[in-house]
């Protein structure tokens, strides 16, 4: 067998991964070189400006996060269950930043790098709250101001939103996202959305239990239980589905669809950090505003 023919596809995987590190901008050259697992705190390091060389599932991150950026020299390590650990050897990281989601893995990955754990979402505590304490530790060890910042100034803007919020009709807010046209997940008061809906002065419609993000799947039917609330539609949710439902006899009856108090925002990640918490509450200014000047 010929030296070509032994290349296996992880190898050319590797290989890619060694190119693409040398196409990263000089811009993202400064400090440590950074990976992890983590898409909260994948989005953290980007929106500090961390020097990120490699994570997972990049395609499905620029689709579902949409922001942060990532830049295209960051070498993709596949899916964040089974971890192309011969790429991230590749990257070369000096520092691994991971979270109690993929916790299994640090005994892998302590090999390549150091490996340090930031959770963001764990049962019974204020995922808001992990999250800046996150961002905060992770600004100081990579030695990047733009995290305090980005911590005060979320929290200033929460407290302007909490004003604008006010002078609204008082209605509770139900943050969904969409299963296929006949279920969903419902984000409660322990998810990031539920944190932001709490920090703007707005009362989340659904208080039945939840695991520390989201409760699915849930019946369409019940959205009738909460006539009062707003909708707000957070993709991705697949489009024949949001298709079907907008075509069924049950949406069209509901009082919040009748109402006009349906809002369709652009997608977040669900199990984000401090960006998708202040990409959720852009949406929800941006979206009372359209409705009320409307």
């Amino acid at each position: 067998m010929s030296r070509v023919q032994q290349f296996t596809r992880r190898t050319v995987l590797s290989a890619a991964a060694v190119l693409a590190a040398a196409r990263v901008p000089r811009a993202q050259e400064a400090g440590p070189r950074v990976a992890t697992l983590d898409w909260a705190l994948l989005e953290t390091l980007l929106a500090i400006g961390a020097n990120v060389v490699a994570a997972t599932e990049l395609r499905q991150f620029r689709q579902v996060a949409i922001k942060p950026d990532v830049p295209e020299g960051v070498a993709d390590l596949g899916l964040r269950g089974t971890p192309n650990f011969e790429v991230l050897r590749f990257a070369r990281p000096d520092l691994i930043l991971n979270s109690n989601f993929y916790a299994w893995a640090d005994p892998l990955m302590s090999r390549i790098a150091p490996v340090e754990s930031h959770p963001i979402y764990k049962p019974g505590e204020s995922p808001y709250l992990l999250a800046e304490q996150a961002t905060l530790a992770i600004g100081e060890r990579l030695q990047r101001p733009a995290a305090g910042r980005m911590v005060e100034e979320l929290a200033a803007r929460l407290d302007r939103y909490k004003n604008l919020f006010a002078r609204g009709d008082g209605r509770p807010v139900l943050p969904i996202n969409l299963g296929d046209a006949r279920h969903y997940r419902v984000f409660g008061s322990d998810s990031m959305f539920g944190e932001v809906l709490k920090r703007v002065g707005l009362a989340n419609a659904w208080t039945g239990a939840t695991s520390y993000s989201a409760m699915a799947p849930m019946g369409i039917e019940t959205l009738a239980s909460m006539p009062d609330a707003w909708i707000v539609l957070i993709p991705p949710h697949p489009q024949d589905a949001f298709e079907a439902l907008a075509e069924s006899a049950f949406w069209k009856a509901l009082p919040a669809v009748r109402e006009n108090r349906v809002l369709a925002v652009g997608s977040i990640n669900p199990y984000g950090a401090l960006p998708a918490a202040s990409r959720f509450a852009d949406f929800l200014a941006e979206g009372f505003s359209r409705v009320r000047n409307g």
